[in-house]
């Protein structure tokens, strides 16, 4: 499952579109696991567990970091393209 949630966004494939030979189970629910262990707050512990495991081990050089502004397309979510979005309240004063 876990591999499953990963495998999705690395390769950019649609969840449904993830195979089933690979063995990480469906892609629908891979995708409902991510919704509940997000809302469950696993990955922010996660995060912290390995972050203070790579700080014991003095395993952290951010003297090579970087900020990437990778992400991910809501596919959904995007405003639609005919639709202006607001710049203020009222409507712009014409000049003639």
């Amino acid at each position: 499952m876990f591999q499953g949630i990963l495998f999705v966004p690395h390769t950019g494939i649609a969840w449904e579109h993830l195979p089933q030979e690979l063995g990480f189970g469906s892609g629908m629910t891979c995708w409902r696991r991510l919704a509940e262990w997000t809302e469950a707050g696993v990955w922010r512990r996660l995060r912290e567990a390995l972050l203070a495991r790579l700080r014991t081990a003095n395993a952290l050089d951010f003297s090579r970091a970087a900020v990437d502004g990778s992400h991910i397309r809501a596919l959904k979510g995007d405003p639609r393209r005919d639709e202006a979005l607001s710049t203020g309240a009222g409507r712009a004063a014409s000049i003639t």
